[in-house]
């Protein structure tokens, strides 16, 4: 059933084209992470050869669900991207899991995340932004929940960001797009600057640090890469809106994460040429001081202004995508069903954009969306895994689908990334035991609330 027919309510628009589209992919995996996790990933590994090749197979591992997904979204061009894909495959339940998985910890958490990155950065111009401004003391006096004006400011950026989707994707899409290309140009000139004037030298690539090493190293990084290639599925939630979805979707996708994967190549290539090992290692913020190199202390200014406008593409693709999932939930009746109405003139998810940046700057507030966040990036690859999964069901119990994109190198591909995802899974179940059962404690929280409104989607 199409969303025009339902009720008679309005539908969401297909205003997304291709550059929109495109840059919801790669502004929302550029964010923060090609900025902070080098220093992780060659403490893991040890050499800036193997940090290249740990981000070539994140890179890789991406591409592989990005393929795969490319399929599912082409075929099924529903808002919700992923709940949709597992809704379809293997029922309700596991499509809510995901659902109340990316609302209340993943998505929001991410959201959350970017506003307070956005905001540490604006503090190298304004360092008043981390002082405290307020305290509330909870029962017995003996802590208290401490606000910043800095939070003030995340949250206000959540907020503008919320309302500018507010009024509609096409706009949304116009800031994602024009924003995404600024920042595209920023890094690469950086990366040109590094270069022509870094000063550094090739013998770095072959410098070496002390490190974890084996498996748990490798692991370790790979982790860190995929924090930074986050964000390549973000385009599947918002495909209702995406004009000629069965070629814009995939090429997107495709091209999206390749090339992301150029860029990231490029910029670790230029950290690794200003910097060894050993200072990469011990650097919070590798690129602003392989700026130093080349433009003296301006280069700390110049890579927060960068970084910046970054997690600025990353934030607004972030709340334009996400909210379409608590919206497709809310449509079957797995959710309130407030969040399934579509403004009658801005045609957007109103209010599922207004809950997504509610509870984001209540995570904001409490300060506890990373400890959240970590729980869950196990479970959420676990996720990712079922979905790809979805491809080989569907194929088995949808052949009626149109399938205007089949996925390249099926089966190997898509059973890559399942393996290779699984692994990844069970890697981070084994070194981070407590941490994993905690993100699954959380998802099962939500068990509950499906029994209840399932009640009401059957009667639907």
């Amino acid at each position: 059933m199409s969303e025009a027919s339902r009720g008679g309510q309005p539908a969401l628009l297909r205003s997304l084209g291709s550059w929109g589209a495109a840059s919801i992919v790669v502004g929302t995996i550029i964010g923060s992470g090609i900025f902070l996790v080098p220093k992780t990933m060659i403490n893991a590994v040890g050499s800036p050869l193997m940090v290249l090749a740990v981000f070539l197979v994140g890179g890789l591992l991406s591409l592989a669900g990005a393929l795969t997904y490319a399929e599912l979204g082409a075929a099924l061009p529903h808002a919700g991207g992923e709940y949709v894909y597992l809704r379809e495959a293997y029922g309700p339940f596991a499509a809510f899991l995901y659902g109340w998985t990316q609302i209340f910890v993943a998505k929001s958490g991410s959201v959350a995340a970017l506003g307070t990155a956005f905001f540490y950065y604006l503090a190298n111009f304004w360092p008043a932004l981390g002082e405290p401004i307020f305290s509330i003391p909870f029962v017995g006096g003996e802590t208290a929940l401490t606000v910043s004006s800095g939070q003030v400011f995340a949250i206000a950026l959540i907020f503008f960001l919320g309302w500018v989707n507010y009024l509609g994707v096409r706009l949304g899409g116009g800031v994602q797009t024009a924003v995404t290309v600024l920042k595209v140009v920023l890094i690469l000139t950086i990366v040109l600057l590094a270069a022509m004037l870094g000063g550094g030298s090739t013998g770095n690539l072959q410098s070496t640090v002390a490190h974890t090493g084996g498996v748990a190293g490798f692991f370790a990084a790979l982790v860190a890469a995929l924090w930074a290639y986050d964000g390549w599925n973000n385009l599947t939630m918002v495909s209702s809106e995406v004009r000629e979805p069965q070629k814009n979707i995939p090429r997107s996708l495709i091209y999206g994460v390749m090339g992301v994967m150029a860029i990231y190549a490029l910029t670790n290539v230029a950290y690794f040429y200003c910097l060894s090992a050993a200072e990469v290692a011990v650097s919070d913020r590798v690129a602003s001081d392989a700026a130093r190199g080349f433009l003296g202390e301006g280069g700390q200014d110049a890579v927060a202004i960068a970084a910046m406008i970054s997690i600025f593409a990353a934030l607004n693709g972030s709340i334009l995508s996400g909210a379409r999932v608590p919206y497709a939930m809310a449509r079957d009746g797995y959710f309130f069903a407030a969040a399934s109405q579509v403004h009658p003139r801005h045609r957007t998810p109103h209010v599922a954009i207004l809950a997504l940046s509610l509870w984001a700057a209540v995570l904001v507030l409490t300060g506890s969306f990373e400890e959240l966040f970590n729980y869950v990036i196990f479970a959420s690859y676990l996720l990712y895994a079922l979905t790809a999964s979805s491809v080989f069901v569907l194929r088995r119990k949808r052949p009626d689908l149109d399938r205007p994109y089949r996925t390249l190198g099926y089966p190997w591909v898509p059973a890559l990334f399942i393996v290779l995802a699984s692994a990844l899974v069970l890697a981070t179940l084994i070194n981070s035991p407590r941490e994993s059962m905690r993100g699954l404690g959380l998802i099962s929280l939500g068990i509950p609330f499906y029994w209840r409104w399932r009640k009401s989607a059957v009667a639907k």
